[in-house]
This record gives C-alpha cells, structure tokens and sequence, in this order.
C-alpha cells in the first residue's frame, strides 16, 4: 500500500481536485489517503469529512481524516507519518495534484532505491483544465529540489533513520531533505514531471520571509560543523541554491 500524506490548512478552493487526483491514480497498489487538518477555518473540513465518509469501506482508496491543534504543516506531515501505515511513503499538498500515472511511475522505477526523485510542472491555478501545464522542471541530481514532495519513499528509511519534520519554524522542507541526503538512502531519478504545482497567493512561502530565510541558512552553516568532506559539500551546494532562490525577483 501507498500512504499519502496531505496537510490540510485552509485548502477549499483546491482540496477536491488534489484528493480526486490521487483517488483516480491507475497503479494497481492500494492507497491510503491520510488527510490532516491544521485547524482550518474554512469549508475544508467539511470537504475532508465527505471523503472520508465515501470511502471509509473502500479497500482500494482509503480515506483518513486527522485533525489537530493549529501546529503548522511540519506538524501535519509527522501526524500523518505516525498514522501511515503503507510500506511506501508519499507526500502532497493539498492545493497541488498528481497526474493519473504519479503513483504508478514511481513504483515501478523504485527497484532495489530506498526513494525516487521526480520533478514537476508549474500553473496559475488549481482551475486549469488538463494535467499538461506549464514547462517542465526535471531533477538533475537528487539535491535539486528540497520539497519533500515529488518523491516517493520506501517507508523504512523514516524509521532506520528516524527521518521526521523539524516543527515551528518556515523552510522546515530544506532540513528534511538534506537530513535525507545526508544518510546512506539509495536514490533513483527519473525525468519525469507528474505532479503539478499550483502558485498559491496565501501559501506560507509566497511571500518573502528574510528573517525565516537567514535562520535556516544559519542552521545550515552550523549544520556544517563536524561533518564529513561529503556531507559539508552536499550541506553547502544547498546553501547556494537557497541563497539564489531567495535573491530572486
């Protein structure tokens, strides 16, 4: 079974075609849905209760609604790991989708890999009709993207290496993924882009947070400390890539 972890704060305008998109996958694999809300204050519980309502006996499409004090999305992503129980591991935002092939791809390329890596397309808005928007953003190397999304992981590499989302803070997707890349995880890229990103104005990271962005560069730097020729390389090539990306227009 695959596991599906969306967190869910605020999300009406999207979170129906973010679940359709993963209920109307074509793998033959089981999938559960594990939805946690973060105490919306919108109609988005409502939509997660329907789901969950629909497929409460469905063995092919499990839905799972958690809810919880208002935590933040890190705290979402580990309530929805400590209820996952698939052997596979993948994680969605609930204003993005999948295309039918996301989950199917994956598992196949998967092999003796500990998780795969994929890319994504980018579009306006949850509304646009066809998967095929926007132009392609591919990985060329495993320490490209820091979203912890666009892969899918093989559920033991949470426990061998106690992987979890550090809390209470912004940019907390850039210490997982290195966390990640600093074990001895096997990764396989495919270039692929299925799952579609949609540019939400009220998103956490829309807006420019300089304070957030020097704390986490900060912990990177002092991440740096101690750690092998290997490792500081991979710590500082994603220090460039962040300093670049929040210097952008």
């Amino acid at each position: 079974m695959i596991s599906i972890i969306i967190p869910v704060y605020n999300a009406e305008p999207y979170l129906s075609a973010c679940i359709d998109s993963i209920i109307a996958q074509i793998t033959g694999e089981p999938i559960q849905i594990i939805l946690v809300d973060d105490r919306s204050t919108d109609n988005s519980v409502a939509i997660a209760q329907s789901y969950a309502k629909r497929h409460a006996e469905d063995p092919r499409r499990q839905v799972i609604l958690i809810t919880q004090p208002h935590s933040g999305q890190s705290a979402a992503r580990n309530t929805g790991l400590r209820r996952a129980t698939g052997e596979y591991i993948a994680f969605v935002d609930a204003d993005d989708r999948l295309a039918p092939d996301w989950c199917e791809r994956h598992k196949k390329a998967l092999g003796k890999a500990d998780y795969v890596q994929s890319g994504y397309r980018r579009t306006k808005d949850a509304d646009e009709k066809g998967w095929w928007v926007g132009r392609r953003h591919l990985p060329r190397n495993r320490f490209q993207f820091t979203s912890p999304c666009m892969r899918l992981y093989r559920r033991e590499i949470f426990e061998k290496n106690r992987l979890y989302f550090p809390e209470g803070m912004i940019y907390e997707d850039v210490l997982f993924s290195v966390n990640l890349w600093l074990t001895d995880a096997r990764c396989h890229i495919i270039r692929y882009a299925g799952y579609l990103y949609t540019r939400n104005p009220e998103s956490t990271t829309s807006r420019p947070h300089i304070k957030a962005q020097q704390h986490i560069l900060q912990l990177l730097h002092r991440r740096m400390h101690g750690e092998s020729l290997r490792n500081r390389l991979i710590i500082f090539y994603t220090i460039l890539r962040l300093e670049g990306h929040f210097i952008k227009p």
